[in-house]
């Protein structure tokens, strides 16, 4: 089940109600139950999420930002463009993982809905759908049993390598804007960013 107070931080932080946030609500809390782990303050864990772009319930990835601590902003979240919804959890200090799923029984029982059929499918934002439609798939899926509702994998050893991180930063010679310094070009003598270094280049070619 999922907490009501965390429920209603993950819809106010994801903006709309719907089913597939708190399916990554659901996930992620499995996932750290597996592991015996809290939820991340700093990078403590990681978590390979295995969603695409541009496709259904992609809403899923804030339900397990919320729920895990693994977010963005930190880097402890990855997209591994595959167009499902499982999820990896790792605890980086103990060298352990778990992968969780939502059982596609459960998914595709969702997709018969109304929320789905005469709303979403044809372009309805979620924000949209009146709450008569989305609310019932969301008591479903924040309290349905764990057995009907999600395939959770066997914990295993995983030694996860961390990348260092970088405070080296500079402005850049053509725009002012701070960059780390990685993701820099030198050209013509001018220490610039990216964006810059291209603007520069398509300069040179049309001279």
């Amino acid at each position: 089940m999922i907490d009501q107070e965390l429920l209603e931080f993950g819809q106010k932080f994801h903006g709309h109600k719907c089913p597939a946030m708190p399916l990554g609500l659901r996930v992620g809390a499995a996932a750290m139950q597996a592991l015996g782990v809290d939820r991340a303050k700093d990078g403590q864990l990681m978590a390979m999420v295995e969603l695409g772009d541009n496709h259904c319930a992609t809403c899923f990835a804030d339900g397990i930002q919320v729920i895990t601590g693994c977010t963005f902003g930190k880097g402890n979240i990855q997209k591994q463009q595959l167009g499902k919804w499982g999820v990896t959890l790792i605890d980086k200090k103990a060298g352990r993982a778990v992968r969780v799923t939502p059982k596609a029984e459960a998914m595709k029982a969702n997709k018969e809905t109304t929320f789905f059929k005469d709303y979403r499918e044809v372009g309805i934002p979620a924000s949209q759908v009146p709450d008569e439609f989305v609310d019932p798939l969301i008591e479903k899926v924040s309290n349905a049993p764990d057995a009907m509702l999600l395939s959770i994998g066997e914990v295993y050893e995983y030694q996860w390598q961390e990348p260092t991180h970088c405070f080296a930063t500079f402005v850049c010679d053509r725009c002012g804007e701070m960059t780390v310094e990685p993701y820099s070009q030198r050209i013509k003598g001018q220490h610039v960013c990216l964006p810059c270094s291209e603007t520069m280049q398509l300069e040179n070619m049309h001279k």
